[in-house]
């Protein structure tokens, strides 16, 4: 039966509240229960989980919401009691007594942050534009982690930053390192002369960690958000960025990636960086570039990026990959030919889609609904993808999903292998090796006693100076079966050689430089500032805070919470009337 407690006035953040969910699943006699702020969004969510009743039309945007389908109602008082001691636990855990100052108002945190360059946005999507309008308006930097944000409110806001001499990174945007700084979900990468801009995430956190393990440094790693090379967009991020790189003392290399751009912004991001005067690497997943140019060096791999990256900044002689590729000592049946792919980053499963793809040498990547390949029995998913997470975490913090997907694999007869990535850093769960040893276990113990061998492969994403111990994860994943590689594509080219599949890369030459050639702007003051930032506006997730000082940065943690009930129209007339009364137009 069906059972609803609403607290009002109780705003808390949604990964918070998905966190408290997955807490909730595991007392005794729920059968389903999800805890979510009652926006209209969010009902809709509940609707489409079966976890609908009346007494949610009652709720407020700033109320807090639990729907529980229990046994008995007599758990309901545990419930409430459970829900509170949690919310109470990752207060004391995320404040940590990290922050300079919490405040709760615009008023105050732009009083005690006059100083802070940069203000992080991790708020409900349908908030978000109007909050990052007000940090624009106040000259502020911004990085947005919310995502929901509409095309047409990003292609304004960034807008509206270009013209104030400000950098919008995002909306959707997971990660991020300004001066030696990590930012949301990234990991801790010693700092170096190399510069990064990515319009991917996990693109990002591969490339920057496996340049750490090469001996390598970043210093600014600069997330545009996916959307941001699309036609509608024209790169206003990217664009600035690079010219914001092109003028850091400190950064000797500038590597630039992305998924495939549209056409027309492509060729404008190619001729901004052949006017570099820099050396410069690039990499669009999904293209197979047969050479590099003098200067502009043209990757496959996320791997690649990296090791060209570190071999220039090292003032090396730039050389193929070496192909470190591991086959699993394993004998498969007649019947296990295909490679499974269960990911926590979109760019690596895309990476690994194209690489099985280019193995069996079909065309695109256009699977079905929730894939990134779907062909010949050969499967690659992004459990991250939102179809995956409505109303539940992410699968770097939550591993629910991918025990289902390896269990499900497992039990296929037909599966070769399993390819999975460990994404580790702040934001990440605390030891995602142990939350997934137990059903790798269980699953190669099926497999033998069905008569099959397995092989699951996997990459660790991270250093040896994020706050998980990198070691201990891989011994755990080693101890329960896990063949580990040192990136994503030395993963997906183990698999592919274990079912009789290699795929090797190609060397490339270097040829002069072909193609337009455009001069780098040079960029207004106060976006030359974001280079020596060290002090930060949080506004949201308290946790993001703890990165940033055990850094050596700054910040100043805003709790904020929607005004006007969270009615988002009366926020934006709000808005509109104090602007006004700000210009004096109104006494």
């Amino acid at each position: 039966m069906l059972h609803t407690i609403i607290e009002k006035n109780n705003y808390q953040d949604s990964i918070v509240l998905m966190l408290l969910t997955n807490h909730l699943e595991e007392m005794a006699g729920v059968n389903s229960i999800s805890v979510m702020m009652g926006t209209p969004a969010n009902k809709d969510i509940f609707k489409t989980g079966g976890l609908y009743t009346d007494e949610l039309e009652t709720a407020t945007p700033n109320d807090m919401v639990i729907v529980a389908d229990l046994d008995s109602a007599d758990i309901i008082d545990q419930i409430v009691e459970a829900s509170k001691n949690y919310l109470e636990e990752q207060g004391k855990k995320n404040k940590g007594g990290a922050s300079e100052e919490r405040v709760k108002t615009w008023a105050k945190a732009l009083e005690i942050g006059e100083d802070a360059s940069v203000a992080i946005f991790s708020i409900p999507g349908t908030h978000a534009a109007l909050e990052i309008e007000k940090a624009l308006d106040n000259d502020k930097h911004v990085f947005c982690f919310s995502d929901n944000v509409s095309l047409e409110d990003e292609v304004r806001l960034k807008q509206m930053a270009h013209e104030k001499g400000l950098l919008l990174m995002g909306p959707d945007c997971g990660t991020g390192i300004i001066n030696g700084v990590p930012l949301a979900f990234t990991n801790a990468v010693r700092k170096g002369n190399i510069g990064v801009i990515g319009a991917s995430g996990t693109g990002i956190q591969e490339v920057t960690t496996i340049i750490h393990k090469l001996g390598g440094g970043v210093t600014n790693a600069i997330g545009t958000g996916g959307r941001d090379l699309k036609e509608e967009v024209n790169g206003i991020t990217f664009k600035d960025s690079i010219a914001l790189l092109e003028q850091d003392p400190d950064v000797d290399v500038i590597v630039a990636l992305s998924k495939p751009p549209a056409a027309r912004v492509r060729e404008d991001i190619l001729a901004l960086l052949r006017g570099s005067k820099k050396q410069v690497v690039t990499i669009f997943l999904g293209e197979k570039p047969a050479e590099h140019e003098e200067g502009l060096y043209h990757a496959h791999t996320l791997e690649e990026t990296a090791e060209i990256a570190v071999q220039l900044a090292k003032g090396e002689a730039v050389t193929a990959v070496a192909d470190d590729i591991v086959v699993p000592a394993i004998t498969l049946k007649p019947t296990q030919t295909h490679i499974k792919g269960f990911y926590s980053g979109g760019t690596l499963a895309y990476e690994a889609g194209m690489l099985i793809q280019e193995a069996l040498g079909t065309d695109s990547l256009d699977g079905v609904e929730g894939f990134i390949l779907n062909e010949q029995g050969h499967e690659v998913m992004d459990l991250g993808d939102d179809m995956y997470t409505q109303g539940k975490p992410h699968p770097m913090i939550d591993p629910s999903k991918r025990k289902e997907m390896l269990e499900k694999a497992g039990q296929d007869a037909e599966t070769a292998a399993v390819l999975l990535d460990i994404v580790l850093g702040y934001g990440s769960h605390d030891d995602m090796a142990s939350a997934l040893a137990p059903t790798i276990k269980k699953v190669l113990a099926d497999a033998k006693a069905d008569g099959r061998e397995l092989a699951i492969i996997a990459t660790i994403v991270g250093t040896d100076e994020d706050p998980q111990d990198m070691y201990e994860q891989r011994a755990i994943l080693e101890e329960a079966g896990v063949i580990i590689c040192q990136s994503n594509a030395q993963a997906v080219k183990s698999a592919l050689a274990l079912i009789g599949k290699p795929l090797a890369e190609d060397a490339k030459a270097i040829v002069a430089k072909s193609g337009s050639v455009a001069e780098i702007p040079a960029v207004a003051k106060s976006l030359a500032a974001l280079l020596s930032t060290d002090k930060f506006l949080n506004v949201g997730l308290s946790s993001f805070v703890n990165a940033i000082i055990n850094h050596g940065g700054k910040a100043i943690q805003f709790d904020w919470q929607p005004v006007a009930g969270g009615n988002v129209q009366l926020q934006k007339a709000l808005n509109f009337l104090n602007k006004v009364s700000l210009k004096g137009e109104v006494k």
